[in-house]
């Protein structure tokens, strides 16, 4: 077994892992980026070290600086958590050659399951139904003639990895264009890799995908299903395990064909086989993810089993440590992802300062987290700061705790999800297990939650929180008053400010929106789809803003002729800064 294991990731991965690691008796190093300094992994691992630099390139990204601190640290083992480089064969390879052990499956797997188009190949020849499909497009004619080959609606995905980044549904030709240019950039900003191909859109399927377990010694189990179809931006929101309502022949159906695929491959290592299920019946393979997934906690908790220490096991040369007829389901486990997202105004990242944190507490109860109180969340990374997982012995039971867990979760200081997941959870269809990819479009009204009271936190002027109690009817309740402080001069005056009229901040960023348009977030432009001089009108599409990593369409509010743009691409925006504005 490994004395020392570096975790090249951040967040509440990278906290998950330290946890496992403890259970062990292993020592961990953390990496951290100057903007993460103060982030629990960093204080809860036995040793940390800064990656110079500021972009994901030089920090989170790079692993020549990573594998230097892992000589350093005489780290014997990596563990790369989930996104950044869990999926890069190059690193696994570069690990492999500095004598460390990377805890995953090798750079060859990692390679051809990292293609989703030799993926499908491989799974082919493995007797895995796949949906229809094209190679890896070269241009946008090329395309456009799959694309018409297969018939619409069709997917774009990126082919050098998952987790939605780079993928764009287009229902007709019109579209593909648009979607093409933004699903290559996405493609190449998220994996390093501009290369997409198209794939059969099948309209609102379930997402089911099967964990599996290989290690060195050939051996494969599943630890059963999840459904994972309730999505946004086709990114998952809410998993749960076992999948509701699935017929026993397609569950049975799903497992074989993970495990059947998995050992094609000699996997060896944690990963999951994706499949969507069209009517509850047709079955087509998507991808393989060779990594832990974050909804992995849902599995954990039906089987009783670590997954993270699985991962180390297999990793240390290790058999498993249970064989299949030892795998057994015992009740069910909901997940829902906390992001700090306006579910209101399209799932908009909204990154900022954490007041007052309170997580829920009980025996069914479980966070994977990385919130602090008093913690400001970097806008460079993704939206999730925790997970809310909830087990009981019926799938009702589960939901029904995790209701009452949602309630008492309070983050002060930010948006989040929260109030989405209320809504959902007492959505009839939901509350049934009658759901699919497609449950969101045909049910969510944003109108149907309550109006953001949250403090904003994009201001310079410091905020203090005071608890104020109140009756109304006999009926006590506490309420959290937010009041901007007064700054003190240099003279020793206080001076006016607040989040309306912030000191430092320009004419331009105080401005109303009549005659601007001014930024929704922080984050970074990545187009511009305006000059001066340019005819809009409402709805038109003004540029394109990355943030928390997802591109986010800024569109006009009214009808005019363009005066002045404020940005190019590349800018760093903050809340409120300028795009553009318009003729008076």
């Amino acid at each position: 077994m490994f004395n020392k294991i570096l975790i090249a990731n951040r967040g509440e991965i990278a906290v998950r892992v330290i946890r496992a690691c403890r259970t062990l008796g292993i020592q961990t190093v953390a990496i951290y980026a100057e903007d993460d300094h103060q982030s629990k992994h960093v204080r809860l691992a036995d040793e940390a070290h800064l990656l110079p630099g500021s972009s994901l390139a030089e920090t989170y990204l790079n692993s020549q600086a990573i594998l230097e601190i892992a000589r350093r640290t005489e780290a014997q083992a990596i563990h790369p958590g989930y996104g950044f480089l869990s999926e890069n064969a190059a690193f696994a390879d570069a690990c492999a050659s500095a004598g460390v052990v990377f805890i995953g499956p090798s750079g060859d797997v990692i390679r051809q399951m990292g293609s989703k188009v030799e993926a499908r190949k491989q799974m082919t020849q493995a007797g895995v139904p796949i949906t229809p499909g094209s190679p890896p497009l070269q241009n946008l004619e090329e395309a456009q003639q799959w694309a018409e080959q297969i018939g619409y609606p069709v997917l774009l995905k990126a082919s050098a990895g998952g987790g939605g980044r780079g993928m764009k549904k287009v229902s007709q030709a019109a579209e593909l264009a648009p979607a093409f240019e933004a699903a290559c950039r996405e493609s190449q900003s998220y994996f390093g890799d501009a290369t997409v191909y198209l794939e059969k859109f099948v309209v609102s399927p379930r997402h089911i995908e099967v964990q599996i377990l290989g290690d060195s010694h050939g051996n494969v189990v599943h630890l059963g299903e999840r459904d994972c179809s309730v999505q946004r931006r086709n990114q998952k929101l809410v998993e749960e395990a076992p999948a509701p309502n699935l017929p026993d022949a397609v569950r049975q159906g799903v497992w074989a064909a993970a495990v059947q695929g998995a050992k094609a491959l000699g996997y060896c290592g944690a990963g999951t086989f994706e499949f969507v299920v069209q009517n509850n019946r047709d079955v087509y393979f998507m991808e393989v993810n060779t990594r832990l997934q974050v909804e992995h906690p849902v599995t954990e908790m039906i089987t009783g089993r670590d997954l993270v220490i699985e991962q180390i096991r297999i990793a240390a040369g290790l058999p498993l440590s249970f064989s299949q007829e030892e795998v057994h389901f015992n009740g069910h486990a909901v997940e829902c992802r906390i992001n700090i997202e306006d579910a209101r105004q399209n799932f908009r990242p909204v990154p900022g300062r954490i007041g007052v944190l309170q997580e829920p507490q009980g025996p069914w109860v479980r966070v994977d987290g990385m919130l602090q109180p008093d913690y400001t969340l970097p806008g460079s990374y993704d939206s999730m700061v925790a997970k809310l997982i909830c087990w009981g012995e019926t799938r009702d039971l589960a939901i029904g705790r995790l209701q009452q867990a949602l309630r008492e979760f309070k983050i002060e200081g930010i948006q989040t999800l929260i109030p989405f997941y209320q809504w959902l959870l007492a959505v009839p269809d939901f509350a049934e297990g009658h759901y699919n990819t497609g449950f969101l479009a045909q049910h969510f009204d944003p109108a149907q939650l309550p109006d953001s009271t949250v403090q904003p936190t994009e201001t310079e002027t410091p905020v203090s929180r005071q608890q104020v109690a109140v009756e109304v009817n006999g009926k006590r309740f506490e309420l959290g008053l937010y009041l901007p402080e007064q700054p003190v001069s240099a003279s020793g005056n206080r001076r006016s400010g607040g989040p309306g009229n912030r000191p430092g901040a320009s004419k331009k960023q105080r401005q109303g929106s009549a005659n601007a348009i001014n930024s929704p977030m922080a984050g970074t432009v990545v187009a511009v789809k305006v000059e001066a001089g340019q005819q809009l009108k409402g709805g038109d599409l003004v540029c394109i803003i990355e943030s928390m990593k997802m591109e986010n369409d800024i569109t006009s509010t009214r009808e005019g002729v363009v005066k002045s743009v404020a940005v190019k691409a590349g800018d760093k925006v903050q809340n409120a800064s300028l795009l553009i504005e318009f003729e008076a």
